[in-house]
């Protein structure tokens, strides 16, 4: 899962790179938008998301079910493309803050196989917090809720 969120900001960072053709008519704006963009963005943003799907444990607590919960929604948010920006932002928060709780790599002794796991986990962690930025500085895409609430 975490893979499938790396490549996710791979897709995000392809749908950046991935502009509209100019026309020989210079300054005269396009009436429909880049659709392949657009599927780019949701593909990206969908697989950004399967990061999530890696924190649920079955630790049984108030705390981790209401994180849980918190995190659950703002995911859902991210994936359809309601508030995308906002959402976007609160997980990239909530991300880093957990990940520095759950992942100190910092703290294990050199000699232990443990701290190449946590680092690991906590770099490719980050990784997928960039793919969150680009969600942020990008916006939705052509495919969301946002999208078509312009419309209404």
């Amino acid at each position: 899962m975490r893979n499938l969120a790396l490549a996710g900001g791979l897709v995000l960072l392809l749908a950046e790179a991935n502009t509209e053709v100019k026309t020989m008519f210079a300054g005269v704006p396009s009436m429909g938008g880049n659709q392949k963009q657009s599927y780019l963005q949701l593909a990206g943003r969908v697989l950004v998301i399967f990061m999530f799907l890696t924190l649920f444990s079955l630790e049984l607590s108030v705390f981790r079910l209401v994180e849980l919960l918190i995190g659950s929604v703002l995911v859902v948010c991210v994936g359809v493309g309601y508030k995308t920006k906002l959402s976007a932002l609160v997980l990239v928060a909530w991300l880093t803050i957990t990940n520095f709780l759950l992942n100190p790599f910092w703290l294990v002794p050199h000699n232990r196989i443990m701290r190449d796991f946590m680092k690991y986990d906590f770099f490719q962690t980050f990784s997928v917090i960039g793919g969150l930025l680009f969600v942020v500085a990008l916006g939705p895409g052509g495919v969301s809720v946002d999208e078509h609430k312009k419309e209404w």
